[in-house]
């Protein structure tokens, strides 16, 4: 076998076994796996020629489809991983992140994108609603870990509880601005009413019933099947998962939902059926290795893309407005959705600083450049490049010490 087949697939294995063992080797570092493929990505395409240009400008449409991948397994994965049930006072940090930081956070971004790097309102909305969600794929360090069998063990401290239901439900509720986006790209004038109506108020609620309707129909098959041939948990097959993440996902997009909303919805409501079942762990472990290896490969192709030219042509101004956002925005919006809230105050700073941004934003701008002219992509390629790559720095050095820190507070506040 000749040519550059034998290389990827050594390569492949390498990555494959660097993904397995890094989560561990790195467990009590203050580097995180996408720092050390993100950095491999880019020494890779410098060092290593010739390489298939990784930019993310020229290959939109595969870009779309390998983050759509990735993060509605990572809607699943998290869905699953939640120990709380649903409620509203439960889930109150949730609904203030939702409803207060994300809200105030795409307002300052807009503003940030129209005065700042003089972006037309398009392209200022999509860059809002692109930076506006906090990442479930890279995001897991600061995450709940996994399901636990224990139903009276609500062991989730809140800043991890309130960063995954965040990620969870974020991620769908920044597409009507990303549509609102489009509207405005492409028809300026009548687009309020459609807008409303189709893109608002339709979409979410088909994602929502979706969801509600594959999580039900799929737990009743789980675990009360009338047969055992049937009942999927007395098999333990953990690619089921997938299976759940499709169907939600397709069902959803079939009936002009959002198909995000919907993963993770049904992942929840799977999650609240038998919740003493070990099966919710085979089903999230196995969604965690597939996350993690498409992770490995996107975090890897956007090191390319850094190395071979994505910020070809950056301003100044563009670091600047990435900088705000990781270090400014994201944290006094999220502390003033928070305050008075449940979180004490360690636990709010560390849920307003940890807004991960990451893959789920360069699905949002590889959507709409899909679907809309924006004569600011560039530019807005180039923020969302710098935001990601920022972020996957920043939140990395300090993932792992902060989450440190906080468990060994809450040990000492726990402790009799």
């Amino acid at each position: 076998m000749a040519g550059a087949g034998p290389v990827v697939f050594a390569a492949a294995g390498v990555a494959t076994l660097a993904a397995a063992l890094l989560p561990r080797v790195l467990s009590r570092a203050p580097i995180s796996m996408p720092m050390v493929f993100l950095a491999a990505g880019a020494l890779t395409f410098t060092v290593v020629e010739p390489l298939p240009d990784p930019n993310p400008v020229t290959h939109s449409s595969i870009v779309l489809r390998l983050t759509e991948l990735c993060v509605i397994i990572s809607l699943m994965g998290a869905g699953l991983a939640l120990n709380r049930p649903v409620g509203w006072r439960r889930w109150s940090t949730t609904w203030r992140l939702l409803g207060i930081t994300m809200p105030l956070s795409m307002l300052a971004v807009a503003l940030l994108g129209w005065t700042v790097l003089g972006f037309g309102a398009a392209g200022a909305v999509l860059l809002a609603a692109a930076l506006a969600p906090t990442d479930p794929v890279l995001a897991t360090e600061v995450q709940v870990a996994e399901p636990v069998e224990d139903p009276e063990d609500d062991s989730d401290d809140e800043a991890r509880f309130a960063l995954t239901s965040e990620a969870g439900l974020n991620d769908g509720l920044a597409f009507p601005f990303t549509y609102l986006a489009i509207a405005l790209a492409t028809t300026p004038g009548d687009w309020l009413p459609h807008w409303l109506a189709v893109d608002v108020v339709w979409r979410l609620a088909a994602g929502l019933l979706v969801g509600l309707g594959a999580g039900w129909l799929l737990r009743k098959l789980f675990f009360n099947a009338p047969s055992k041939t049937f009942r999927l948990a007395h098999h333990a097959e953990g690619f089921v998962a997938l299976a759940a993440t499709f169907l939600a996902y397709g069902v959803a997009e079939l009936a002009h939902g959002y198909g995000f909303v919907a993963v993770f919805v049904c992942a929840c409501t799977i999650r609240a059926g038998e919740r003493t079942s070990g099966y919710h762990r085979v089903l999230h472990q196995y969604v965690e290795q597939v996350e993690r290896l498409l992770t490995v490969l996107i975090i890897f192709l956007l090191g390319g893309a850094v190395a071979t030219g994505l910020f070809a042509g950056v301003q100044w101004r563009e670091v600047v407005v990435a900088l705000l956002v990781l270090l400014v925005v994201r944290p006094f919006a999220g502390l003033i959705g928070l305050a008075r809230g449940r979180t004490g105050p360690r636990e709010r700073v560390v849920v307003s600083f940890f807004g991960v941004r990451g893959v789920g934003s360069v699905f949002y701008v590889a959507y709409a450049l899909e679907a809309g002219h924006f004569l600011e992509a560039g530019a807005v390629w180039r923020v969302v490049g710098l935001a990601v790559v920022g972020s996957i720095v920043l939140h990395g050095i300090t993932a792992t010490p902060v989450m440190r820190f906080l468990d060994r507070k809450r040990e000492v506040l726990t402790s009799p």
